[in-house]
């Protein structure tokens, strides 16, 4: 599987959002994983009244559907809240573009099937500009070979750490990696019986 995702680019101009923001303290009384993509970023997309905000970028027609969230330093920082993945995962995004992440949320985020990749102020500060120019960016993500690609730039190459791109390109989750190896683990049960029969 070559590529990853491709989807559209959504940009969220702001540094260190905290994960009470992308999911405020009083949605998370579920636990069901679901219902989750209307809560994403409330205080900034509605107003008082309940009714969108047309100030806020996500709600904007243009960026309906987005997949790709182009964001700042320091996102999904905070508390450790799976939630927040949940949110973004539920709302549309599966690949997030920051300057870094918050060690907590990064990791969730791979076990919930979304791909974090960091990039340079430098290169974020450019597609953000692109941003300014159009708002049809198509992202193409080849995880196989760690590139982004697009029409409107030049091939970004990112990183990922080897363990986050297995999971991504099998579909499993820390949980589906560990029941592959069932096997080995009845066997090992098998042969601790044999050896502690007292136990």
């Amino acid at each position: 599987m070559s590529c990853y995702h491709q989807g559209l680019l959504a940009p969220l101009d702001k540094n260190n959002v905290d994960t009470d923001q992308i999911i405020p303290k009083q949605f998370l009384t579920s636990t069901s994983r679901e219902g989750f993509d209307k809560a994403l970023f409330y205080d900034w997309r509605y107003l008082d009244s309940g009714e969108e905000n047309p100030d806020f970028v996500l709600n904007r027609a243009c960026y309906k559907g987005a997949s790709v969230l182009l964001t700042r330093d320091n996102f999904g920082c905070g508390s450790s809240r799976e939630h927040a993945p949940w949110a973004l995962k539920q709302y549309g995004f599966t690949v997030i573009l920051a300057q870094s992440f918050a060690d907590i949320f990064f990791n969730n985020c791979g076990n919930n099937q979304m791909l974090c990749i960091a990039l340079p102020a430098s290169t974020l500060d450019a597609l953000f500009e692109l941003t300014q120019k159009h708002d049809d960016i198509q992202v193409e993500v080849d995880l196989a070979q760690q590139q982004l690609r697009s029409q409107y730039f030049d091939a970004i190459d990112f990183e990922v750490r080897p363990d986050i791109k297995a999971r991504l390109l099998s579909g499993l989750d820390f949980i589906g990696e560990t029941e592959q190896l069932n096997n080995q683990i009845d066997a090992f049960e098998q042969q601790l019986k044999t050896q502690r029969p007292w136990q």
